[in-house]
């Protein structure tokens, strides 16, 4: 005996009611469609990371992978390192006791967002005795340079000639919301950069430092070599050394050399001795 419904014949069994192998068969569709339905999608499907959310590095392992730590080196190095909102509260005491004399802070981004753990990050560091400086990630497809470097000067990224101060830090690099060069081609990457770079000396009295990749630079700048003689470079590899470095630059000021550090993650070597570090704050 059957029962047409909504087109499809379905078996009944001698009482009327419709057979339980079809209703089995049937829950057991539906609870693998409802299964498939909360399954990740697959790698590279995954939204973009919500606007704010960037940081010194976020694309290096992504692009550029990971190797082994640096060796000890005979060359007087200084260990610093870099905080965003994403580490929270910092303990800046337990990193000073480590070796840890000198950070940067995020500080902004584009012309939309303020870290709102500046205040802890950025004071907490400086009370325990660190010379420290603010960072700003760049978004050049949002604003121009010359915007966003007022944007980074009025809100955190100052400076003052006090010895613990050091200047502000433009950190460009991939895009962590779309294309790796935000849009722009090699000579309007330049451009945009100079724009801020130009403002922000023109706001603060001081050339600010330079945070990239060497393989991004590369890419969206054509390897511009026109900044090396008055920007300090901060130089992002997690590996062993921190390999080839932009055109312009002959030695790195700074190298960013690990996201996998001791009490925070972000980890670097200042290239000279503690009073290096303080010559660069005192410009």
């Amino acid at each position: 005996m059957s029962v047409h419904r909504s087109g499809t014949t379905v078996p009944l069994s001698s009482s009327g009611r419709p057979r339980r192998s079809l209703l089995a068969t049937a829950g057991a569709l539906l609870a693998v469609l409802s299964l498939l339905l909360t399954l990740p999608g697959p790698a590279g499907a995954s939204e973009a990371p919500p606007r704010g959310s960037a940081h010194l590095g976020i694309g290096v392992i992504e692009h550029d992978g990971q190797g082994g730590l640096p060796p000890e080196s005979r060359v007087a190095q200084t260990e610093g390192v870099d905080v965003a909102s994403h580490q929270g509260n910092v303990d800046w005491p337990t990193l000073w006791n480590s070796g840890v004399k000198w950070a940067y802070v995020k500080a902004t981004e584009g012309t939309y967002y303020k870290n709102p753990y500046f205040s802890q990050q950025y004071d907490g560091s400086y009370g325990v005795g660190m010379v420290r400086g603010a960072y700003h990630f760049a978004t050049p497809d949002t604003t121009s340079g010359a915007a966003q470097a007022d944007y980074f000067a009025d809100n955190g990224g100052g400076w003052a000639r006090d010895g613990r101060t050091l200047p502000g830090a433009l950190d460009i690099e991939w895009n962590p919301y779309g294309d790796a060069c935000y849009g722009k081609s090699q000579s309007g990457m330049v451009t945009w950069i100079r724009d801020f770079l130009n403002r922000y000396k023109a706001r603060t009295g001081r050339d600010p430092v330079i945070y990239t990749a060497t393989s991004w630079w590369t890419q969206c700048t054509g390897d511009y070599a026109g900044f090396g003689a008055s920007n300090p470079l901060w130089i992002a590899r997690y590996n062993t050394t921190p390999g080839t470095l932009p055109a312009g630059w002959s030695a790195q000021t700074m190298w960013q050399y690990t996201s996998s550090g001791p009490h925070v993650g972000d980890h670097n070597k200042f290239n000279g001795a503690h009073d290096r570090v303080v010559a660069l704050a005192n410009g």
